[in-house]
């Protein structure tokens, strides 16, 4: 994938829909949560302490992928400041796969598979990391870039949705996760590891709630 795609995909990382078919599926659950970073920077958008007090929790299960979203109100994503995380592999993470699992294990935070910053050339990852992550401060900072992303980090789940819409019990509805994250925008980097520590943010934050079946977690035209 060329480097000039690179926004292109990542915007479409926080999207609650992955077709017509899920659109059931994207529902929201109570819960607890915080995202928050010292000093975060997004240009022409913020720069300093930040602290996300989410409300609002939901989840998106499509195969074996899962979306989540940690959002200050319950307006779409366009209009609103949160955190989206993709989860691949579900079924090796909660061990539903007839492996170990890794829940209760630090999971690599990246970009997702096939996406590099520009000027960097993409390689193949035999072990890319499961989890992608997107912030957005769409509602805070009404400026054509309001998002920065995850480039390195890891989250450990101590439970995770098995992405059953019907599931019954209430331990394999349960999402709770805590993590530490480098987010920046990849197009502002240099090539190679020696970025410019004013362009990277340390997130950390948590979440924990329970998958409820019900509306979309977002209105859909």
């Amino acid at each position: 994938m060329r480097s000039l795609e690179l926004g292109r995909v990542l915007l479409g990382l926080g999207a609650c829909v992955f077709g017509a078919g899920a659109l059931g599926a994207c529902t929201t659950g109570e819960g607890t949560g915080e995202v928050r970073s010292e000093h975060l920077f997004l240009r022409d958008c913020h720069n300093g302490p930040f602290d996300l007090q989410p409300d609002f929790f939901a989840t998106n299960p499509f195969k074996d992928t899962q979306t989540i979203r940690v959002q200050r109100g319950d307006r779409m994503e366009e209009l609103s400041d949160g955190l989206s995380i993709l989860v691949t592999d579900v079924a090796a993470i909660r061990g539903d796969d007839g492996g170990e699992g890794r829940l209760g294990q630090d999971v690599r935070i990246g970009l997702p598979v096939g996406v590099a910053p520009p000027g960097q050339v993409v390689e193949y990852d035999p072990d890319p990391p499961p989890v992608s992550m997107t912030l957005y401060l769409n509602d805070s900072c009404h400026v054509q870039n309001s998002a920065i992303y995850a480039i390195d980090g890891t989250i450990r789940f101590t439970s995770l949705f098995n992405g059953n819409t019907r599931e019954s019990r209430a331990e394999n509805r349960l999402t709770e996760a805590e993590f530490t994250a480098t987010f920046a925008d990849p197009r502002e980097l240099s090539p190679g590891d020696d970025h410019d520590p004013a362009l990277l943010s340390v997130v950390t934050g948590h979440f924990r709630f329970f998958f409820q079946r019900g509306q979309p977690a977002q209105p859909f035209p």
